[in-house]
């Protein structure tokens, strides 16, 4: 009988990352808008809220993400949705206009 070789895989190893949440992140940041912008490299995603009346809304978060981590997000976000429609029922969106939007981004 001839020896056996050793194997080449590794066994799966399950890591657990353990995610602090800070009293002034886990308050939340309300948004109804997000621009979304991107380059070869990254996504950036502003997080503003604009407020009848009012000609000027500012940035509240800006998260910049690479490409490979924006596809992921844009599939776990999309899970999250059918599993909410599932249970709540069907998101109606009224339709968007397909112009520029009325705001200039400074």
């Amino acid at each position: 009988m001839g020896a056996e070789k050793p194997s080449l895989e590794q066994p799966a190893v399950e890591h657990q990352i353990n995610i602090e949440l800070g009293e002034q992140e886990a308050q939340g940041i309300y948004s109804n808008l997000v621009i979304i912008s991107h380059s070869m490299a990254e996504f950036v995603l502003d997080f503003t809220r604009v407020l009848p009346g009012l000609p000027r809304a500012r940035v509240h978060a800006r998260i910049l993400m690479t490409p490979q981590h924006a596809k992921l997000f844009w599939m776990a976000l999309g899970e999250n949705l059918r599993k909410y429609e599932q249970q709540y029922g069907e998101i109606r969106v009224e339709p968007q206009p397909t112009t520029t939007p009325p705001f200039r981004v400074h």
